[in-house]
């Protein structure tokens, strides 16, 4: 019997257990859409503030050069005209002016904290809009004492990094003016508010986040029983693929034990195989598990990172047989060479014709720096025979099917592989010897992709277990959910 420091603890076990399930249909109705539209745009939101720490709310501001834009420009440039020419006139028409003094101190009562007591109650006394309306109406209202009292207490509530645009609020003096910048600083205001909140709720998020997570999925589950559909047909792709490989590796006398302990293909196989297959998801693929949807971004950023990684290391592979330690070993050439090889193929590996330039620019870039390097070690030139070679062998890297583009392909995937497996507590593995020149990146690329898995397995495990109870064992084994050792 395996110990149980053997097995990641993120696995979710295939024992009978009351595993979340789809409720049956019911009948569909505006209401429940929305509802489970606010389910979904909260379990996103909650997700993103959980694993992004850098997770920023951005005010939503069409491009000036749009037509969205312009017509936006327009619109707020034709209404504080309109406020302009109100104020002009004799006596002064303050209807306008009355509203956006009323949303002023609307926006003000939003930014206050419940310590704010007395801030709330001047607020409320000052800026009373009865009180403004008899001013009004009486040729008494000072919009210029009324603005300085709405900058003074926007430079007590805002954040330092505000204080050079209260400053400049100091200065103006046209009433417009002045009330157009207070409505854009107040709106900086509220999502610096919005920042802050955001950062206060993290920490009590951390702590709920699995159970938060699972609950919202259950709730859009009930809604929709076929939200599992995908999922399905993900697990069931790569049991069958995990399958094929045990067959051809017990074909080949190098059989290795089941880690999960539970026959031939064990669960804990079949999800790292699972994972490992969002990291080249075909983007026509519209079938892309449910479960994974928050993370699809990151997942293929990821994929995106790793055929950069699996290029980089061919690249550096081939420059090392063919130029030997010697240059290798001079120092400052491998670091100037990674960066070199990072910045001409970043990006270039989506389309096979700009690979192709890409490679062919780096193979002259390549040999460069290292007739640089031995110039500078006052060695031989390396042999136009040697040049010629390696500038193919790099232009031959576009190739899908080039031998030292699978080879370092594989040893890339066995490597996220044994991360996958020894799990989060348990140290990165060492490189092959083959991808040493980029082991630091490697290690991080592990981390970040190990990261999302274990969450995601932490979170859905409950979800998977019995979508792979049904696919890994007999109808009458998954049934009693007894052992299949």
């Amino acid at each position: 019997m395996d110990e149980a420091g053997d097995t990641p603890t993120d696995v979710p076990c295939l024992e009978k257990l009351d595993s979340p399930t789809g409720s049956p249909p019911t009948t569909g109705s505006l209401s429940n859409l929305m509802e489970l539209e606010n389910c979904a745009t909260n379990l996103s939101l909650a997700h993103e503030i959980i694993v992004n720490g850098d997770f920023r709310i951005k005010p939503k501001s069409p491009p000036k050069d749009s037509l969205e834009g312009r017509v936006t420009e327009i619109m707020h440039r034709a209404f504080w005209d309109i406020l302009q020419e109100q104020l002009n006139i004799s006596p002064p028409d303050y209807s306008h002016a009355l509203i956006l003094l009323q949303e002023v101190k609307t926006m003000l009562q939003s930014l206050l904290l419940p310590s704010h007591v007395r801030l709330r109650t001047q607020l409320d006394e000052v800026l009373d809009p009865e009180l403004i309306r008899q001013q009004a109406d009486h040729g008494a209202l000072d919009l210029h004492r009324l603005a300085g009292y709405i900058v003074d207490t926007m430079a007590s509530l805002c954040a330092p990094v505000r204080d050079p645009e209260i400053r400049a609020l100091r200065c103006l003096t046209g009433p417009v003016e002045v009330l157009r910048e207070i409505f854009r600083v107040l709106g900086l205001m509220k999502m610096d508010m919005a920042e802050f909140t955001v950062q206060m709720l993290r920490p009590h998020l951390l702590q709920q986040a699995v159970q938060y997570e699972r609950a919202k999925f259950q709730q859009i589950l009930d809604k929709r029983p076929a939200f599992l559909d995908n999922t399905t047909a993900w697990l069931r792709a790569a049991a069958q693929e995990e399958a094929s490989v045990v067959v051809s590796t017990s074909e080949s006398g190098s059989e290795t034990p089941n880690p999960d302990g539970r026959g031939p293909v064990g669960p804990t196989a079949v999800l790292n195989r699972a994972y490992m297959r969002l990291l080249h998801w075909d983007p026509r693929d519209q079938k892309y598990p449910e479960t994974a949807l928050m993370d699809r971004a990151r997942l293929d950023s990821l994929g995106r990172r790793l055929g950069t990684l699996v290029l980089e290391a061919s690249v550096l592979l081939l420059t090392s047989a063919q130029c030997g330690g010697a240059v290798f070993s001079l120092q400052g050439f491998v670091g100037k060479l990674k960066q070199t090889v990072t910045a001409l193929l970043e990006g270039s590996h989506t389309r096979e014709a700009d690979l192709e330039g890409a490679l062919l620019g780096l193979g002259e870039r390549v040999l460069l720096e290292v007739r640089e390097a031995l110039a500078t070690q006052g060695g031989p030139p390396l042999p136009q025979e040697s040049q010629d070679l390696l500038k193919g062998q790099i232009s031959d890297l576009r190739k899908h099917d080039n031998p030292i583009r699978t080879l370092v392909g594989d040893r890339v995937q066995g490597f996220l592989r044994a991360t996958l497996e020894g799990g989060p507590t348990k140290r990165a593995p060492e490189p092959p010897a083959t991808l040493r020149l980029l082991s630091a990146e490697l290690v991080e690329f592990g981390t970040a992709f190990g990261r999302i898995v274990h969450f995601n397995r932490t979170v859905f495990g409950p979800f998977y277990a019995p979508i792979l109870r049904k696919l890994l064992f007999p109808p009458g084994e998954a049934e009693t959910g007894e052992d299949s050792r």
